[in-house]
C-alpha cells in the first residue's frame, strides 16, 4: 500500500506540473465551464495504445476507456477469393451485372457486425453531490485533465505517455466517491438509442457478457470476445482524508499476438513504485515531444487549432503501437459499433493522419504505421495473389488490425493503387530521415514490390499499359459507374509516381540495371488526362464537374507533386485551372477533411490567404468544441450540405500538415521558408521543422522580413535553400554559393549547424 507521504508527493507534483509558471502555450488549452454531455465532445487523453474520454453521463463522471488493439478479428464471411477474384468482378461489370458484386462484397460490410474495432468499457464516478463544475481544463503541455468543482473538489487525471495505464486523483473531498465499472452492452439492449454514426449494436457480436469482480477498492472486468480474443480492465484506488488516488489499465490477448501483462498486473506493479515518479516520466515525455518542433503565427484561431491537432497526434501515435485508425484510442462510446467499424481506411484516412509527422519532426511516431505495414506485407502479398492473381504487393483499402481485407465499396476497399499510396510514406520517411539502412531494407523493397504489382495487374495493348477498369475514390460512390473503362488520374498518378520513385531509389542504391528496367516500364503508361480549361480530370471524358469530398483526381499535384509550380508555366496553368474548378463547382459535398486538404493545395500554390481561409473554415465549422473533426458542417452555414457528425481524425492531422506547408516546403529539393503565409502575417517563427534531406530548421520573421535562419544538417550533404532574406542580403556562418534564381547552396557535414542572418535591418 502506498504511504501517505507518496500521496502527498503526488499532489505536490500535480501542482507543479500544472502550475502557471510552467506554461508555454497560453491560450491553447481546452478550457470549459462544464463537463461535456456527449462522448465526442469529451476531453481526450491517450498514448497510442490506450485512451480515455472524460465527460459526464447521467450525472456521473465517465472515463470512456479504449485500447487500440481491441479488435474482433473474425474472418469477413463474404470474402472468399476462391469464389471471387478481380477478374470475376470485371466480367460482371462488363456484363452490366454489377448488382451481384454489390451483394457479395458491399452489402455485408454494412450488415455484418465484425470484424470491427470495439470499445473497452468505462469507469464512472458518482459526482452528483459535488455540485456545479467550475472549470474543466486539458493542459496541452503536460496532457493532464483537471476538473474543478465550486465546492473546492479537484480531479486531476492523465494517461501515462509511455505505459498502458491511467491515473486519477481527487482532492478536497468531503465524502467518499462511489466508483463503478461499466461494461459495453454485449448481451443486453443498447440503452443509448439510435445514432446515425453506426448501424450495428454491440450485442450483434454475440459475446457472452463479461464478469465484473469487485474487491476491496478494486474493480476488474474480464471480457471474452471472438475466438481466443479477450481483454481485461482493472482499477485500484486508495482513499485518504479528503482524497482518493487510483490507477487503471486495459490489457488484451489474442491468438498469435505477443502476450503482455494483464491489466491487474500492470496496476499492481505500478502501485508498488513511487507514483510521483510515474507522473514525472509522463510529463517529461510530453515536454520532450513539444520540444521537437513549435510554431508561432499571428492567427490565434489557426495557431490554437494547430497545437490541439499536434496534441492529438502525440496522444495517438507511437512507434510501438498500432497505426492511427479512424478514431484511434477514442472509439465511440454510444452503445454501438464505431462509425465504419473504427477500421483502417487506406484510401485517404491513414495517409492523411501521418502527414504532420514529416515537417513536424516526429518521424519516430510515424514508425508505428511503417512498421505495421512492413509486418503485414506477407498478408498483403497473399491478398494480391488470391484476389488479383498476380505477383507483387498491393494492400486492401480497408483492413483489420491484422491487415486482412474487410470489403465495403470495393472500388476502393479492394482498389488497385492502394499499395502505391502507402509507398508514399516509405518514400517520405527516407526523404526526411536520409536513413540509408531504411532506404535499402524497407523503402526500395516496398516500392519495388508495388511496381511489380502495377505492371502485372495491367493489360497491354499496342505497347501501352492500362488498367482493365479503374476507379477514383469515392466518385459515384459504389455504383457501377464508379468503375471507369479508362485508367483514372487517381490510379494513373499513383502508378506513375511509384514507378518514378522506384527508379529514383534504385539509382540512389547504384542499381542501374533495375532503374533502366523500371524506366522502360514507365514509358508504357500514358500521361495524365488534363482539360485545357478545368485542369485535372477524373478520367478521359470525365472532367471534374460535380462537388466531391475526396480530391482524388488531383493526387498528382498533392501529395505526389508530380505536377508542381516549380516545373514551369504549363504545370502552373494546370494547377490554377484545377483549383479554380474546385471553387467553381463548390463545396456542397465536401467534408471537414476536404477543407484541411484544400489548405495544403493552396499552400503548394503559394496562396497563403486562401490556405488560411480554408483552414479557418475547418477549425470553426467542422470541429466539435474539443477539437474533434466531425466531418459535417457543424455551423450549418453552407460550407457543405453534409451536416452530420461522425468523428474521424484524418481531417485534424491534415490541418496540421497544411499549417506546416504554409511555413516550410522542400518537396522540390529546394527548401522554401514562409512560402505560403498571408501578406498580413508580419511576425512569424518556427522552431525545428524538418525538411527533406534531414535538415532541421528554425526561422524568424519580423515586420514582414526574415531575420534569422538556423539549420541542423543531421546527415550532411548539399543544402539547397531559396534565399529567404530578399534584398536585405545575408550573413552566413559558412561559405555558400548563390545560384541564379536566388538558391543558396551550402556543402554541409553530418551534424553541422549553419546560421544565417539578414545583413541589413529594415
Amino acid at each position: 500500500m502506498r504511504s501517505l507521504l507518496a500521496v502527498f508527493l503526488l499532489l505536490q507534483f500535480f501542482a507543479i506540473a500544472t502550475g502557471q509558471d510552467q506554461r508555454v502555450f497560453p491560450g491553447h488549452d481546452l478550457v470549459f465551464q462544464d463537463l461535456a454531455s456527449t462522448w465526442d465532445e469529451a476531453v481526450p487523453l491517450g498514448n497510442g495504445v490506450i485512451g480515455n474520454l472524460v465527460w459526464l453521463k447521467n450525472d456521473r463522471l465517465r472515463f470512456s476507456l479504449d485500447r487500440s488493439d481491441l479488435w474482433d478479428l473474425r474472418p469477413m464471411e463474404n470474402i472468399d477469393f476462391d469464389e471471387w477474384t478481380f477478374q470475376d468482378v470485371f466480367e460482371h461489370w462488363q456484363r452490366d451485372e454489377y448488382e451481384v458484386v454489390q451483394e457479395v462484397f458491399d452489402v455485408p460490410y454494412n450488415q455484418l457486425p465484425a470484424p470491427s474495432k470495439i470499445p473497452a468499457g468505462a469507469l464512472e464516478f458518482d459526482v452528483a453531490d459535488l455540485g456545479k463544475v467550475k472549470t474543466v481544463t486539458l493542459n496541452l503541455e503536460d496532457a493532464i485533465c483537471t476538473v474543478e468543482w465550486e465546492t473546492g473538489t479537484i480531479l486531476r487525471t492523465f494517461v501515462h505517455a509511455e505505459k498502458p495505464m491511467g491515473w486519477y486523483q481527487f482532492s478536497g473531498l468531503s465524502e467518499p466517491i462511489d466508483i463503478t465499472l461499466q461494461s459495453p452492452a454485449y448481451d443486453r439492449p443498447n440503452e443509448d438509442g439510435y445514432t446515425s454514426q453506426s448501424r450495428n449494436d454491440l450485442n450483434q457480436l454475440g459475446y457472452q457478457q463479461g464478469e465484473i469482480v469487485e474487491g476491496v477498492n478494486t474493480l476488474t472486468y474480464n471480457q471474452q470476445g471472438y475466438g481466443a480474443f479477450s481483454y481485461q480492465i482493472h482499477t485500484s484506488w486508495e482513499e485518504g482524508e479528503n482524497e482518493l488516488v487510483g490507477c487503471w489499465s486495459i490489457s488484451s490477448a489474442n491468438e498469435g499476438w505477443k502476450s503482455s501483462p494483464s491489466a491487474e498486473e500492470v496496476v499492481a506493479q505500478v502501485r508498488m513504485s513511487d507514483v510521483a515518479s510515474s507522473l514525472k516520466k509522463h510529463t517529461a515525455w510530453w515536454h520532450q515531444y513539444w520540444q521537437q518542433s513549435s510554431i508561432r503565427i499571428p492567427d490565434s484561431l489557426l495557431q490554437r487549432q494547430y497545437y490541439l491537432e499536434m496534441y492529438k497526434f502525440g496522444a495517438v501515435a507511437r512507434p510501438d503501437a498500432p497505426p492511427i485508425s479512424l478514431q484511434a484510442v477514442w472509439t465511440a462510446d454510444h452503445g454501438k459499433l464505431p462509425p465504419w467499424k473504427g477500421d483502417f481506411h487506406h484510401d485517404l484516412n491513414t495517409q492523411l493522419s501521418y502527414w504532420p509527422s514529416y515537417a513536424g519532426n516526429h518521424l519516430d511516431l510515424e514508425l508505428g504505421f511503417i512498421d505495421w505495414l512492413w509486418k503485414h506485407r506477407s498478408t498483403f502479398k497473399k491478398y494480391t495473389r488470391d484476389y488479383f492473381r498476380v505477383d507483387g504487393l498491393n494492400v486492401p483499402g480497408v483492413t483489420t488490425l491484422a491487415g486482412e481485407p474487410m470489403g465495403g465499396w470495393i472500388q476502393y476497399s479492394l482498389g488497385q493503387s492502394v499499395g502505391a499510396w502507402l509507398s508514399h510514406h516509405f518514400y517520405l520517411h527516407w526523404q526526411f530521415s536520409q536513413d540509408r539502412t531504411f532506404l535499402r531494407e524497407r523503402a526500395y523493397p516496398w516500392l519495388k514490390e508495388v511496381s511489380i504489382f502495377c505492371q502485372e495487374v495491367a493489360v497491354v495493348e499496342d505497347g501501352k499499359r492500362s488498367l482493365r477498369m479503374s476507379s477514383s475514390p469515392e466518385i459515384y460512390n459504389n455504383s457501377r459507374e464508379a468503375w471507369f473503362a479508362e485508367t483514372t488520374n487517381y490510379d494513373l498518378a499513383l502508378i506513375r509516381w511509384n514507378l518514378e520513385k522506384t527508379i529514383e531509389l534504385a539509382q540512389e542504391l547504384g542499381l542501374d540495371a533495375e532503374a533502366e528496367k523500371w524506366q522502360r516500364h514507365l514509358l508504357e503508361w500514358p500521361e495524365l488526362t488534363i482539360d485545357s480549361s478545368t485542369g485535372l480530370m477524373f478520367a478521359p471524358g470525365f472532367p471534374y464537374n460535380e462537388s466531391h469530398r475526396h480530391f482524388s483526381h488531383l493526387m498528382a499535384y498533392h501529395p505526389l507533386n508530380s505536377i508542381d509550380f516549380s516545373n514551369g508555366s504549363r504545370d502552373q496553368k494546370v494547377i490554377l485551372n484545377t483549383l479554380d474548378q474546385l471553387e467553381k463547382i463548390g463545396p456542397d459535398y465536401w467534408t471537414g477533411y476536404s477543407y484541411s486538404w484544400l489548405g495544403n493545395l493552396y499552400a503548394r500554390a503559394f496562396k497563403g490567404d486562401k490556405a488560411g481561409e480554408a483552414l479557418r473554415t475547418f477549425a470553426k465549422c467542422f470541429c466539435l468544441k474539443n477539437s474533434f473533426h466531425a466531418n459535417g458542417d457543424q455551423c450549418k452555414a453552407g460550407y457543405s450540405t453534409m451536416t452530420y457528425r461522425p468523428f474521424t481524425l484524418e481531417g485534424n492531422f491534415a490541418f496540421a500538415a497544411a499549417v506546416q506547408e504554409m511555413l516550410i516546403q522542400s518537396h522540390t529539393g529546394i527548401i522554401q521558408l514562409f512560402p505560403a503565409i498571408p501578406p498580413d502575417w508580419k511576425e512569424v517563427n518556427f522552431q525545428h521543422l524538418r525538411a527533406r534531406g534531414a535538415f532541421v530548421i528554425s526561422a524568424t520573421r519580423q515586420e514582414g522580413w526574415t531575420k534569422s535562419v538556423s539549420i541542423h544538417a543531421e546527415k550532411g550533404g548539399d543544402l539547397r535553400i531559396r534565399n529567404p532574406f530578399g534584398s536585405t542580403g545575408l550573413q552566413c556562418s559558412k561559405d555558400y554559393t548563390l545560384e541564379e534564381g536566388g538558391v543558396i547552396i551550402i556543402s554541409t557535414q553530418p551534424g553541422e549547424r549553419i546560421l544565417m542572418e539578414a545583413a541589413n535591418s529594415r
